[in-house]
């Protein structure tokens, strides 16, 4: 949230672009300098004061020796990879998806205050409509960092006519 707030001055194109189109294969740890740009007392809020830069995935050495690709996530690919969550970048907010509970989540809105604090059970993300928050505490720091990993996330272009 803060990232599209400020670093990309919620520019959902620009995020895109420097999130999905132009990593190699995935990320390892999205780090704080996607908080560039955000108010002064908010990235201690978010961080605990701690700075750490993204990092994409370093290289991967496949079972056969074909080069890695970017994985296409499947029923079985999900239980394979023990993979838990999905993001999907949508114009409203990222749909967050508990990928052992549900095929689709709740859409976080890209207004929602960067310092709330959700639930990290994946049942509480079983279905939409709402998303498993508490309004943030001026007072509360986070209990650490948070660890992002994007599974898929891809932006809905809008139908054209012919």
């Amino acid at each position: 949230m803060a990232g599209y707030q400020h670093r990309f001055g919620r520019d959902l194109e620009a995020m895109s672009r420097r999130l999905i189109d132009d990593v190699t294969l995935g990320w390892e740890e999205l780090g704080t300098d996607l908080l560039a740009g955000a108010p002064p007392a908010l990235v201690p809020a978010l961080t605990g004061g701690q700075h750490w830069p993204s990092r994409q995935l370093g290289r991967l050495i496949t079972a056969d020796g074909t080069p890695p690709m970017r994985m296409t996530v499947t029923e079985e690919s999900v239980e394979e990879q023990d993979l838990h969550w999905g993001y999907i970048l949508r114009q409203q907010g990222i749909e967050v998806i508990s990928l052992l509970h549900a095929d689709i989540g709740p859409v976080v809105g890209w207004d929602t205050d960067p310092r709330t604090a959700f639930s990290d059970h994946p049942a509480a993300w079983s279905a939409p409509p709402l998303a498993p928050a508490r309004r943030p505490s001026r007072n509360t720091s986070p209990r650490s960092a948070p660890v992002i990993s994007a599974i898929r996330a891809t932006t809905p272009r809008p139908a054209t006519r012919r």
